[in-house]
């Protein structure tokens, strides 16, 4: 039988929820919801009252990643006992943090980022303004990325919108992030080398089981000592840092791009990226759109009806 749950949220959040899911957006919507979306059997439906309905086998997990955000009057038709765990004191661990950003805009790169902390790191980092990326403005990003990456060993990895596209058939989002956190973390480990992290810690985006099935279709694959949480940079600075250094870079990409293109080009996938979208369309069809786009977003159709 699946499961189902339903979660209150304010309007500020539901945006969040919509752009967050806006490459798995339904055609159709039902009466008196904003919007429906369908992601590993799950549908999502948002109604005007500020509900969101999750429905379906992955139903409590892909609530749980927006539950902290949720009003207390939250209701669940199932609950399921909290899934891994972190052990105690894992905050205070040296540990690998991966993160990524992107893969909720129309415009832009995913960037995906593994960073290596350790415990006698954490006072520094904290001295640098290390914490969630969300509460910082895109100055502040930018200058913390600057310092952080002088002080602590990470892997980037940058996926810009033409690679997207040509990947994008063949790997759906979430085993694309699979092979992306991956492969950082991989690439980092074999920095370190000989040091080992005491745990690898990845900010949740698909319940562990799901990242463990993309992850068995990968080389190099890192399997031990992994733990996953929603919101991880609240677990660990790792995980903080490489929020910050995906963000920063994120932000430059739509700078170049804003200077290439003679136009502002926005983050998220809101109507300001639908018309974005059909001026670019205008100047250089889709070969052009495809350099700076994720074709197979939902905007990509409005610009093209706007046009």
């Amino acid at each position: 039988m699946a499961n189902s749950c339903v979660i209150k949220v304010t309007d500020t959040i539901m945006s969040q929820i919509k752009e967050h899911y806006q490459a798995n957006l339904l055609g159709k919507t039902p009466p008196y919801a904003k919007f429906s979306a369908k992601i590993n059997g799950t549908t999502i439906t948002a109604y005007n009252s500020g509900k969101i309905m999750f429905q379906g086998a992955q139903a409590v997990s892909e609530a749980q990643k927006w539950q902290k955000d949720a009003s207390p009057s939250t209701t669940s038709k199932k609950k399921e006992p909290a899934a891994n765990q972190l052990p105690k004191n894992f905050a205070q661990w040296s540990a690998v943090g991966s993160d990524e950003v992107g893969n909720g805009s129309y415009f832009g790169p995913v960037v995906v980022c593994a960073s290596y902390v350790e415990k006698s790191q954490h006072a520094l980092l904290k001295e640098l303004g290390v914490r969630d990326s969300k509460e910082l403005n895109d100055t502040q990003i930018r200058a913390i990325a600057k310092d952080i990456k002088l002080v602590i060993p990470y892997k980037e990895l940058v996926v810009t919108p033409k690679k997207y596209n040509q990947i994008q058939p063949d790997y759906n989002v979430n085993r694309m992030k699979v092979a992306l956190h991956n492969q950082a973390i991989a690439l980092l480990l074999a920095d370190l080398s000989p040091i080992k992290p005491e745990g690898i810690l990845i900010d949740q985006f698909t319940p562990e089981s799901n990242y463990r099935k993309y992850l068995a279709q990968e080389k190099n694959q890192v399997t031990d000592n992994l733990y996953f949480a929603t919101k991880g940079e609240h677990h660990h600075l790792a995980v903080a840092a490489s929020s910050i250094i995906c963000r920063a870079s994120f932000l430059d990409a739509l700078d170049e791009a804003t200077k290439e293109l003679g136009m502002t080009i926005p983050s998220g996938a809101g109507s300001k990226s639908d018309l974005v979208a059909a001026k670019i369309l205008k100047r250089g069809g889709l070969p052009l759109l495809g350099e700076y786009a994720k074709l197979h977003f939902a905007n990509t159709q409005k610009a093209q009806k706007k046009l």
